[in-house]
């Protein structure tokens, strides 16, 4: 099969459109010309984006490559992938350069008929990867570029984009502010009734169609530029701290801080617990410190870390009173509250032992570890062996050798002897430490026997010198 838009899936478009590869040469030679201008990037005859040669435009061109983004539903969804998204690409390419030429009207309804022939084409192929719908959002992208250019009917292009929203399978992204030129008031009055009688309609329980109706209006609500008309539509559906955390970057994006402050204690008061209820706290942290409000800054973290006492909260209360040139540092006050935490839940215990690490006291971290070794990762205990054969080499010796003996023995693990391989070269430089290398050729000895019946293991042994 030729390449999309080579020089033979020309002469094939010369064949559909009735003439042969041989019928005329001179008629040929200009197609071929023309053809080789658009894949070179020139400019056409006349700047005008089209290749009026007395035959076949380059709109011809992109119909064919609109044609392959056709998709068989009875087709191997994995088939195919990597040639459709060149098509697609190859298409966005070619519109993109008549776009800059200037020919705006003839691209936008070759975009629009491609919007729609890989939205529908998605739901017949595997899209794991993610890369046609890349693709289709660059077409929709470059749809919204060719509208804003070409001014179609305004009510026309409001009722393909709200069906789009309502009737589609949920892709592409709607983003009615690339659409909003092209629109013009016309236009969005037009999305925001038809919004409301689609509302008035749908169906109790209806997932796709009320978020539909609640992403439109909230968009519309975006683009009118009202900042409370905004702020009250997001409000109708509080339901994540995400949410909130919308209201409250409007606000500040408005020079309002007192009410993004009020919005942002609110959502943590309301889903202080849920995603982005981080990001919510980090967002209201600044906003105190630009008002200058260091005391309830500081609260805002010593009250989270109360609550949820880890090393990510540690460090943001380390970070905040570090902007706090009045506030005094809380490690000693973490360390504390951490500790009674253990006391009482010692799964915290590795949290105790990365704030004991932080704050450098890696003798009590050693301690923590030994007192809650159970309770530890493999990776945990691993990092805090590294940080306490620096200062005390004979401390790390047995439990390396307690890991590495597990390793070896984890039949589940397809890796197990690479793994006790990578921890016997950190023993062995603990033995190097302690001037005691005859005690790990003795060690490696015992092993090589021990285990005399596993020939791989072996093997890997002396692969690495060991």
């Amino acid at each position: 099969m030729p390449r999309p838009g080579s020089l033979a899936s020309q002469d094939d478009c010369l064949i559909k459109h009735g003439r042969g590869r041989h019928e005329d040469n001179k008629h040929t030679r200009r197609i071929r010309s023309a053809t080789t201008c658009l894949l070179d990037g020139d400019e056409p005859v006349g700047g005008t984006g089209v290749w009026w040669d007395g035959a076949v435009s380059s709109m011809d061109e992109l119909t064919v490559l609109v044609d392959r983004l056709r998709r068989d539903r009875r087709r191997d969804p994995r088939a195919g992938r990597q040639e459709y998204s060149q098509t697609a690409r190859e298409l966005a390419g070619r519109c993109e350069r008549l776009l800059a030429a200037g020919d705006a009207a003839g691209v936008a309804p070759v975009l629009r008929r491609a919007v729609d022939r890989m939205t529908k084409a998605l739901m017949y192929m595997d899209d794991s990867s993610g890369i046609a719908g890349d693709d289709l959002r660059e077409m929709m992208a470059l749809y919204a570029q060719a509208c804003t250019a070409a001014r179609p009917d305004a009510k026309s292009l409001a009722r393909w984009l709200v069906t789009l929203a309502y009737d589609g399978p949920g892709w592409p992204e709607i983003r009615l502010r690339e659409f909003a030129s092209a629109l013009g008031e016309r236009g969005l009055a037009e999305i925001a009734a038809r919004v409301e009688q689609r509302a008035a309609v749908a169906a109790p329980g209806y997932w796709g169609r009320l978020f539909a109706t609640r992403t439109l209006r909230e968009q519309l609500a975006e683009i009118s530029g009202d900042i409370d008309l905004y702020v009250g539509v997001l409000a109708e559906n509080l339901d994540s701290a995400a949410q909130y955390l919308r209201i409250v970057n409007v606000l500040r994006g408005a020079a309002r801080p007192a009410a993004a402050i009020i919005w942002a204690r609110r959502g943590l008061a309301e889903k202080g617990s849920w995603p982005q209820s981080g990001r919510l706290r980090d967002v209201l942290v600044d906003l105190l410190l630009d008002d200058g409000d260091t005391h309830a800054a500081m609260g805002e973290r010593r009250e989270e870390f109360e609550r949820h006492p880890t090393a990510a909260a540690c460090r943001a209360l380390t970070d905040t009173a570090r902007r706090c040139a009045d506030e005094p540092g809380d490690g000693a006050w973490a360390i504390g509250v951490l500790r009674a935490r253990v006391a009482r839940q010692p799964a915290f215990a590795a949290e105790l032992i990365a704030v004991l690490l932080a704050e450098g006291q890696p003798g009590q971290a050693w301690q923590v570890g030994l007192d809650h070794a159970g309770r530890l990762s493999e990776t945990q205990l691993t990092e805090l062996l590294d940080v306490r054969q620096a200062t005390c080499p004979a401390d790390v010796v047995g439990p390396y050798q307690m890991l590495i003996g597990r390793h070896i023995l984890d039949a589940a693990d397809k890796r197990r002897y690479q793994r006790a391989i990578a921890l016997l070269t950190r023993l062995h430089a603990a033995y190097q430490a302690l001037g005691d290398t005859d005690a790990f050729s003795a060690y490696i000895g015992q092993l090589r026997a021990e285990h005399k019946r596993r020939p791989t293991f072996l093997t890997q042994l002396d692969a690495a010198w060991l």
